[in-house]
This record gives C-alpha cells, structure tokens and sequence, in this order.
C-alpha cells in the first residue's frame, strides 16, 4: 500500500489547450480515492499522468515521498483498469489474469496458486479456459479487475471500469468493488462521471471542473456542505435547484420565488455569513426533496408551478417546472400551454422536485408545492462560492452586475 502525492500537476497539450491546471492532491496509504467531474473536465488525464502514459507538463508526482513524475510507467508498479477492458483475445482468462506475473518470470505453479486465488474471489474459477468473445461484460470486467489484482500493486488506477455495464450489474459491481477493497486496502485511484457511483464507492471525493480542483471531502461532506456552487449542482440526483433571489428584510429576512415571498427565520443566527447580504442579490440553491405536494393541512407559503415532466420511478415522483419567475405569482395552466419539445440549453435550466409515489400530478397541470427552506444553500452570485457560517464581506459587484 502507498501514499500518493500530487503536487501543482499541470498538463497543457499541443495547441495550448490546458487540461489540467495546478492540480494538488493526496491519496492517503490504503484509501479509495474517486475523481469525478463532467466529461472533459480533465479526471481522466490526471489518472494517465499517475500512471505515466501522459506526461506532465508540469509540477510532481509522488508515490511514498519519492517522486516518480519521469519513470516510465513499468518502474511504477501501478496497475490500471481501463473502461474498455482491454483483454487480450486470444488468451484465456487464466491466460489474461497471470500474464504480467509471466513476464515477471514468476514460476508456473505459482502463478497458477495466485490465478486461482483471485479468480475464486471474482467469482471466474468456471471461466478460467474461456477467451473473452465467450464472455459477458460483466465477466470481462471482473477478468480485467483480476489480471491487475494478482500483480499485487503498490496503486490501482481504475478510468470507468463500469461505464460499460448495464444499469443493474453497475449496481453489483459497485458492492463488489467495495468488498474487495475492504479485503486488500490497496491504494486506489477511481475515475467516474456518475456522481452516484462516487458517493457510494469512495472513502472521500475529489470534485473537478475545467481541470481545477474544486473540493476533496468524504461524500456527506460533499453533500451537506458544498464548498461553491458547481460542487453543490454536480453533487445529488437529482441535481440542486438555483435561483438568482434578493435576501430582503431585517430579521427575519425573507426571499421571493415565483412571485411569492418566502421567510428564513433564524438563518442569520445560522449563517451569520449571510448578513452582509441584506438587501443584495444571491443565489439559492434547493434540493429536489425540500418540495412537497401542498395538501389541505398544508401552512405557509406555496409555489405554483405547471410540471413539463413527470417521472414516476415506483417509489417517488419526479416534477420538471420551469425555474420560478415574479411572473409565475398567479400560474396556472392547461395540457395546451406545455411545449411539445424542450431545447437543450431550456432544459438544463428546469427545476426538479421529488414528491412522494402517490402524489397526483399530470404534466399541464397546475400543482402547488410547498418549499421546506430550512435547509436551503446559499452562494455568492460574482464568485459562486458557498456562503460560509461565518460572517463576511461579500464579493464587490463587478461591472454590468444587476443593482442591488
């Protein structure tokens, strides 16, 4: 097992285009590290450079204190598991799994003993003389895992070994992952796009966008406490709802949605980071279960909204609105004001709100929600970043920034 250090890691390819820009991280000895981002946001150029098929353009990369950044990738002794599993087909799977150990010169019977030993573990002792034509993906993904197991690695370098399964072997491999981490404790370095797949696999997440890193933190802490607001959006399924609101009032202060005015009791004694901001504009940030279908019993202020979309997923529902306006005070609708079709760049902008399995909901038709905003996340709307519980200065408004 390893500690692996990052320091300052930059790569600019040909043409000038940074893919990752001084990038510092620590991989603790025996942890599972997951990098998770969009597509392009540099994750998996950074687990290239770990294992040195990319080179970096500049800063370092340490494993156990001694720097490895100009090793070619054999005197690393990592192993990486690809997302298209890269097997070889003319070989067996005892073939595939004990081929780096061959190369090694290790002895026949042992490289049998440690083939067996891992594919008893993975579930393959029946697969052992099988090519991988004659194998299902969640198969070939498991060989793949063993071949790079036997090598008994100081660091495992996994790029979306799972992307190619379908929905419910995910699910299964996930748990298995897990078990064999929990087995070996090997120090792993985990690539993936789902954020699902990151909160349920890593013992902390390391966030990026556009090649910087954005927040390292366990997945609670990533959830309950996004450091800004890409973080907080990238971070739940379904992602956070933003709205742009003025923070009106003394105490307490209240927002509008949707043309109705919601208070915040006591969140100034909450997030006293909020005072500076009376009177200012600010985004809020809600999660899709702060919602609520209003009943008869229901209190307080409500949303109006007229769903474009609804999910049912057996044990929830899902409701897609359009983010709540001043104009949409009085809305209401019919099934001939919802549009046929919804362009890309509209649809990112949708709100969603999860309400319980047996709400009566249609899509055109006019739904109140109430909005539990107690729970509610605050960013500064110049620099994104989370409003801390702290006080503070809030960042000056920069030219052509709406007036208070």
């Amino acid at each position: 097992m390893s500690v692996v250090r990052l320091e300052h890691l930059t790569k600019v390819f040909p043409g000038g285009t940074t893919a990752v820009e001084d990038f510092t991280l620590t991989v603790a000895d025996g942890e599972f590290l997951v990098l998770v981002g969009p597509s392009g946001c540099g994750k998996s150029t950074v687990l290239r450079m770990i294992a040195g098929l990319e080179d970096a353009s500049g800063g370092d990369i340490l494993i156990d204190g001694e720097p490895v950044t100009d090793w070619a990738p054999k005197e690393r002794d990592i192993a990486m598991v690809f997302q298209n599993y890269a097997l070889y087909p003319h070989m067996t799977v005892r073939q595939n799994m004990g081929f780096a150990l061959r190369l090694r010169r290790v002895p026949a019977a042992e490289v049998d003993r440690q083939v067996r030993e891992i594919a008893r573990l993975l579930g393959l002792s029946e697969l052992l003389d099988r090519k991988p034509a004659a194998l299902s993906g969640g198969q070939r993904q498991r060989v793949a895992m063993g071949r790079a197991m036997v090598r008994q690695p100081r660091v495992f370098l996994m790029d979306e070994p799972l992307s190619n399964l379908d929905a419910k072997l995910r699910v299964s491999m996930r748990a298995e992952l897990s078990r064999l981490h929990q087995r070996y404790r090997i120090t792993t370095v985990y690539v993936t796009h789902d954020q699902v797949e990151a909160m349920t696999l890593g013992d902390r997440i390391a966030v990026i966008d556009r090649g910087r890193l954005q927040q390292v933190g366990t997945p609670e802490e990533l959830y309950q406490a996004p450091a800004n607001r890409f973080v907080a959006g990238f971070m739940g399924s379904p992602s956070m709802n933003f709205a742009t609101v003025t923070l009106s009032g003394e105490d307490p202060v209240s927002v509008t949605l949707g043309g109705v005015t919601f208070p915040l009791p006591e969140v100034l004694t909450r997030r006293p980071g909020l005072a500076p901001y009376r009177g200012r504009q600010i985004v809020i940030g809600l999660r899709p279960a702060a919602f609520a279908v209003a009943s008869a019993a229901s209190e307080g202020p409500a949303l109006h909204v007229v769903p474009l979309g609804v999910e049912a997923l057996g044990d929830e529902k899902h409701l897609l609105f359009d983010a709540p306006r001043v104009a949409d005070a009085d809305a209401a609708g019919a099934a001939d004001e919802v549009p046929i079709t919804v362009d890309e760049a509209a649809a990112s902008q949708l709100w969603t709100a999860k309400v319980v399995q047996h709400a009566d909901v249609a899509i055109g038709r006019a739904a109140v929600l109430t909005v539990d905003l107690r729970e509610a996340y605050f960013f500064d709307p110049q620099t994104g970043e989370a409003i801390a519980s702290v006080a503070a200065d809030p960042a000056p408004a920069t030219a052509g920034a709406a007036a208070p």
